[in-house]
């Protein structure tokens, strides 16, 4: 059975081919951040203030690996280079660093402690001042980070910049003088043609992100990273919202064995369990 898809003017999508050719240069700018492993312990400070830090192991936003490595064949299908954009404390340029082993060219670090705890709207202003000085194409974002999950940042920062977006695609192809991308939605998906400058916020499923090999960590090491503050960016940090407190989840209750040799008492006593205590039957 084919997937389902919206026919715009007429036309099945299914037909559209999403096969990029090499056009020109790009200049293509992905913007990252530095997340707790998805293997991590959290645990949540006494206070309820933030997580406890130390012993965590941090990693690239795996959504925001999907934009890099979007980056990365658009840049070696039409030439141009890559630009990495990330804010954070000064542990976040190993994930810059990561990005530049698997292939981009130049790197900018956002490093301030104003900029500790800023919300979607001020992380996406700093952001924005930054991209603002450099020449550009195309912006790739995941289309939201794994942490606080708010998915707001990529929106924001188009808005920001004044350029259209198209958000949680799963394919992308670039034609020259616009995008083309697909974006699931229940049912059906959306051809979405939209033209460039612009920004797009990658969903799971868009590619594979490579592994960075030998020789790129060895080169990456070599590649240049401008490292910003807010005063050179010209940007004041004033977060509209605050975490308020974080509270862990509640201690999840030890399951029952039902022991016994009998299978008909056993499953007796299930029924019993599932209709008494767990109320879903």
């Amino acid at each position: 059975m084919r997937d389902p898809l919206v026919k715009i003017m007429g036309i099945d999508l299914k037909s559209v081919p999403i096969i990029s050719g090499k056009e020109k240069n790009v200049n293509i700018i992905a913007c990252v951040k530095q997340v707790p492993d998805t293997e991590a312990q959290i645990k949540v400070k006494p206070d309820g203030s933030g997580i406890e830090e130390g012993g965590i192991k941090w990693v690239m936003n795996p959504y925001d690996e999907f934009g890099v490595e979007e980056a990365l064949r658009l840049k070696e299908k039409n030439g141009g280079d890559v630009t990495i954009v990330s804010i954070g404390p000064q542990r976040a340029m190993e994930t810059i660093r990561t990005a530049l082993a698997m292939g981009a060219d130049k790197g900018i670090h956002i490093c301030d402690p104003v900029f500790d705890g800023a919300d979607a709207f001020a992380t996406a202003s700093a952001l924005a001042a930054a991209i603002k000085g450099i020449p550009y194409d195309i912006i790739f974002c995941g289309q939201r980070a794994i942490d606080d999950d708010s998915g707001q940042v990529g929106a924001i920062l188009a808005e920001l910049l004044g350029i259209p977006q198209v958000t949680v695609v799963t394919k992308f192809e670039f034609t020259g003088g616009a995008v083309k991308v697909i974006r699931p939605i229940e049912g059906a998906q959306l051809l979405i043609e939209c033209p460039f400058p612009c920004v797009v916020s990658a969903q799971k499923g868009l590619n594979e992100p490579r592994y960075a090999s030998l020789p790129g960590i060895m080169k990456a090491k070599k590649k240049p990273v401008d490292v910003k503050d807010a005063a050179a960016l010209g940007v004041t940090v004033a977060a509209n919202a605050k975490v308020a407190r974080f509270v862990p989840p509640p201690a999840r209750a030890a399951g029952k064995i039902i022991c016994g040799d009998d299978p008909a008492v056993k499953a007796a006593e299930l029924a019993r369990l599932l209709r008494e205590e767990a109320k879903v039957i």
